[in-house]
Order: structure tokens, then C-alpha cells, then sequence
């Protein structure tokens, strides 16, 4: 099952967006890598946590989930079979791969496979 393990917000102005969320909920906004800030939403308290990044030409602002998935290539091809398109196809970081899809009606999502 595919689990939402994040979120992200995509900003064209990820500095004041990251003051903004930090000042008015508490959240502990990091320093950016790769232009991506990590959030952490609750301090000991069960939560979702995530990052604020500058919205990239292909998604320039609002917020995508992010899901976690056993197989990156089976999920977007079982995705792409349902009606997702694709809109940036798997990357490799350090730890993780990571693609980003457009469901049928239009939301956006992240897709996350963990390396073993």
C-alpha cells in the first residue's frame, strides 16, 4: 500500500514561505539543500513532515504529496496504465529515487522508493 510519508510546497518565494509557516505553526524549517528546505511539523507528536522548495518550471507553486512505494518502476507504469503523466521520471538521490506524476484529474504527486 502506498503510504503519503510528506509533503511539499512550492513557492516562488520559498524564503518568506518558510518564515511564514514557521512563524504562524511552529514548524522547524532547515537550512535549504538543493534548494529544498526539510520541515519538521511536530516536535514528539505524530505528524507529517516535509520541505518548501522554489517551485520548479514544471509545478512553479502549490503543494504535492509524496508517496512511498515498494517498486518505483512498477508504480509508474501501473500509474501511466491509469491515466497518470509523468513529469519528471525517477531520479537518484543518496537514499532515495524520486519521480514526480500528474493524476488523471490533475493533482500532482511524488512518488519515494527507499533504497535498501
Amino acid at each position: 500500500m502506498g503510504r503519503v510519508i510528506g509533503f511539499e510546497l512550492n513557492s516562488q518565494d520559498p524564503e518568506k514561505a518558510a518564515e511564514f509557516y514557521s512563524k504562524v505553526f511552529g514548524w522547524e524549517v532547515a537550512e535549504p539543500h538543493w534548494d529544498y528546505r526539510e520541515v519538521a511539523t511536530g516536535s514528539g507528536v505524530k505528524g507529517i513532515d516535509g520541505g518548501i522548495a522554489k517551485g520548479p518550471h514544471d509545478y512553479p507553486f502549490g503543494t504535492r504529496i509524496q508517496i512511498e512505494v515498494e517498486s518505483m518502476d512498477e508504480s509508474i507504469a501501473k500509474a501511466v496504465e491509469n491515466g497518470a503523466m509523468i513529469v519528471r521520471d525517477k531520479m537518484e538521490f543518496d537514499d532515495f529515487y524520486l519521480a514526480y506524476l500528474v493524476d488523471p484529474t490533475g493533482l500532482g504527486i511524488g512518488l519515494i522508493e527507499n533504497k535498501r
